[in-house]
């Protein structure tokens, strides 16, 4: 075969790919473009009402000096990702920022730009005026908890914790993150458990119920994150919630459109106190997002003798 044939036949073998780049890039950009849609609509949404709940007000209110945001509050705007210090760990050859003091680690193949960005996210979802807040008053790790962070992802919630806890289990599947992890908590690995399996209602070699997970073993305090998979884990959870006396828990409660409701509901009838997170949450992808568009972020539940 002649070069010029060979080269002819690359580009023959490359064109299928090429088409495949193309519609990929054509697939982003027409998502991008809902997107914008979406966040324009919601918006004018807003914009439009005539209304006295002050809720909705602030919402509003922040609509008319702002673009679209999840959190529709001004507090965001003390954030920016360029604010943010990265740091790189020749030992781990990967990078981390400082949070509360400890170094909190994220995957080898992360550019600064992208750590920065995330780790500022993680910020506002945390602020005290966030919907997203995992503690408030009342719903705070004590000295000697066990606690479980489900869907941990970076650690964030049980990092801040990993002083005070006397027991640390970690649910993470996504493998990004596992050494990640690792990383993080190496300083408290004697008191930490990573689980690389999904909670769900179910028990095979991939998920796993907390019924079974924490049969004869003490929980104090559960915080879930868990894209919407949040009421399979308490279909799971039966015996965990009736047989405790004491446990608190903290559930995303934004992914759909009625998880609030349902998860509030659950557990009420196992005896729990409840309250959702004060504000709202404006997620827009949920491909079953509907008006009035607003969404409450978590339910917080406690159980106490």
């Amino acid at each position: 075969m002649t070069f010029i044939q060979k080269i002819k036949k690359c580009i023959i073998w490359l064109i299928p790919y090429g088409i495949i780049i193309k519609r990929e890039k054509n697939n982003q950009a027409a998502l991008s473009e809902k997107l914008s849609n979406k966040k324009n609509e919601i918006r004018n949404y807003f914009l439009s009402m005539n209304t006295n709940d002050s809720e909705i007000l602030e919402i509003i209110n922040y609509f008319k000096k702002q673009r679209f945001s999840i959190f529709p509050y001004e507090f965001t705007r003390k954030y920016h990702a360029s604010d943010i210090d990265v740091f790189f760990d020749e030992t781990a050859k990967t990078h981390y920022v400082m949070h509360e003091n400890k170094r909190l680690y994220f995957p080898e193949d992360w550019e600064v730009d992208n750590i920065s960005a995330y780790y500022n996210g993680l910020c506002v979802e945390q602020d005290k005026d966030s919907p997203h807040r995992y503690e408030s008053d009342g719903y705070v790790v004590q000295k000697n908890d066990i606690i479980a962070d489900i869907g941990a992802a970076e650690g964030i919630w049980a990092l801040s914790n990993a002083e005070k806890a006397e027991k640390i289990y970690l649910f993470e599947c996504d493998q990004k993150w596992i050494k990640a992890l690792q990383k993080t908590f190496e300083p408290w690995k004697e008191k930490v458990v990573i689980v690389d399996k999904y909670v769900s209602n179910n028990n095979n070699e991939k998920n796993i119920t907390l019924d079974v997970f924490f049969d004869k073993k003490k929980i104090d305090f559960i915080k879930a994150d868990i894209e919407g998979m949040e009421i399979k884990l308490l279909e799971g959870s039966k015996d965990l919630l009736s047989y405790n006396k004491i446990l608190k828990i903290i559930l995303c409660a934004y992914h759909s459109k009625n998880d609030g409701m349902e998860i509030k509901e659950i557990l009420e009838r196992n005896g729990f106190k409840t309250e959702f997170s004060k504000r709202y949450m404006l997620f827009i992808y949920d491909q079953g997002l509907e008006k009035p568009y607003i969404r409450r972020g978590l339910v917080r539940a406690i159980k106490s003798e």
